[in-house]
């Protein structure tokens, strides 16, 4: 191997980004039809691609199956979608530009993951916790079309220049740190539990007291932003506009719906978070050092984000156990502990439990590189309703919760699941405007015979709910 690959450059971890980055390019043009969160991949885009139809406020992310309302939603603050709207005015719309700028986001952020962990402590912790990190589920979520590992990415960059401020007192370190926590939290909130170590600063004998104080009063204005915008505008916008992305639990509710789904939510801690139980393993090894080398101040600041991080996934109730990207924040910090237990190792021995760890990780997330032919049907659906279907036409579809099939119809309207077809719903419907309803054939096996049918082909049927004659079979 050293005959051919230079040692120093398998040992330097930005090596190991560039691969990680090639790898993970497979299938970077894929539309979001993989089996995995092709909803939330399907939303995004949907949010982006109404910025470049309709209007590019950042204020009002709009929705496409909200029926006859205004689509209007009260979402995370829209900063990825933004950028995918941007990437859509030099390249026109395509389906994965998301996939790529999280990618590139998410390689920059596990870069600066790799320097402030190096900065902190030392470089061979460094390396390992940055492997470990890189073969977790961040991973495969790090070329999604989703702002979760992108929201990370961000506000470890600004932890990196925040720990510059403390050493050097530079006050572009100071607003560096501002800028990418602040724009990190907008972007999904769950990330501002990585600041919340920061509190430990001011305990801490070994530091300047007056920057630990400024670096704690700018994590908190960091914040700003996010809770007006979380907690004032979100409610402001589901009031006027009536849809919401997320439904926060009380902490009762919270505790009570995880308890019904408890061995999901431990599997998110010792599986889904690493994608590896050698990794898990290595994490427990990391704790067991942490606890009988007495570091006072690393299992403080894990104390702090660990409790900061639960109070979060009861917040979420049943969505933490039931979806494995929820832990996603928390994986540089199992990744961090567990760069620490693999110091127990030395030499050839740590490469090659790195190498197991990072070969077990990429292999139990590989499947979702690739889409199932079976869905290639989806990419047709807008084709095959333009030979009918007005723009404007709000239409109904059978496509359950999830957003995928009105996103690839790229039509208004509602999607239902199949035992809501019923005549006098449906009925409902088209008097609230609803033009058509679209039966996807591979959902429902039985198409319901209430309506004039317009359109079929071997995966869909269209059905008219309005006078179609009319419109139609104009002389």
């Amino acid at each position: 191997m050293k005959k051919f690959i230079p040692y120093n450059l398998l040992s330097d971890f930005r090596s190991w980004i560039i691969i990680f980055f090639l790898i993970r390019l497979i299938g970077i043009t894929n539309p979001p039809l993989e089996t995995g969160h092709n909803w939330r991949q399907s939303l995004t885009n949907m949010i982006a691609r109404n910025m470049m139809e309709e209007d590019a406020s950042l204020l009002y992310p709009k929705i496409d199956m909200a029926g006859n309302l205004s689509g209007i939603i009260g979402s995370e603050f829209p900063i990825f979608n933004y950028l995918i709207y941007l990437f859509f005015l030099m390249t026109d719309f395509n389906h994965w530009a998301g996939r790529l700028i999280n990618l590139l986001v998410s390689s920059i952020g596990i870069f600066y993951f790799y320097k402030l962990i190096r900065k902190l402590f030392n470089p061979e912790v460094a390396f390992s916790a940055g492997i470990v990190l890189l073969c977790s589920i961040w991973f495969a979520f790090s070329r999604k079309i989703m702002p979760d590992t992108f929201s990370v990415s961000l506000v470890l960059i600004g932890l990196y220049y925040s720990c510059l401020y403390l050493s050097s007192g530079a006050i572009k370190n100071l607003f560096l740190f501002f800028l990418f926590a602040s724009l990190g939290i907008l972007s999904k909130l769950p990330a501002i539990f990585l600041l919340s170590w920061i509190p430990v600063l001011l305990i801490s004998k070994q530091l300047n007291t007056r920057r630990s104080a400024i670096i704690a009063f700018t994590a908190i204005a960091s914040a700003i932003p996010a809770l007006i915008w979380y907690f004032h505008w979100v409610p402001e916008l589901v009031s006027k506009h009536h849809f919401q992305l997320y439904f926060p639990k009380t902490l009762s509710e919270g505790i009570l719906e995880i308890y019904q789904y408890w061995p999901g939510f431990f599997e998110k801690f010792y599986f889904a978070s690493l994608s590896s139980y050698l990794g898990f393993a290595a994490f427990i090894l990391g704790m067991v050092l942490l606890f009988f080398n007495k570091r006072k101040i690393e299992l403080a600041v894990f104390g702090m984000l660990t409790l900061v991080f639960l109070v979060f996934t009861v917040k979420t109730g049943s969505i933490f156990p039931t979806h494995n990207y929820y832990v996603i924040p928390y994986a540089p910090v199992m990744a961090l502990v567990a760069g620490f237990g693999l110091q127990k190792f030395k030499g050839k021995l740590k490469f090659i439990f790195l190498a197991l760890i990072a070969i077990e990780g990429v292999a139990n997330q590989q499947h979702d590189f690739f889409i199932r032919e079976s869905q290639l049907h989806k990419l047709f659906l807008e084709e095959f309703l333009d030979t009918h279907v007005s723009k404007n036409d709000l239409i109904v579809i059978n496509g359950g919760q999830s957003p995928q099939e009105i996103y690839f119809a790229n039509r208004k309207g509602w999607t239902l699941y199949n035992e809501d077809i019923r005549k006098p719903f449906i009925d409902s419907l088209a008097g609230l405007g609803a033009a058509w309803l679209v039966i996807n054939k591979n959902r429902m096996d039985e198409v319901p015979e209430m309506y004039l049918e317009v359109k079929s082909d071997k995966h869909y049927s269209l059905y008219s709910l309005q006078n179609y004659a009319s419109i139609f079979d104009k002389p």
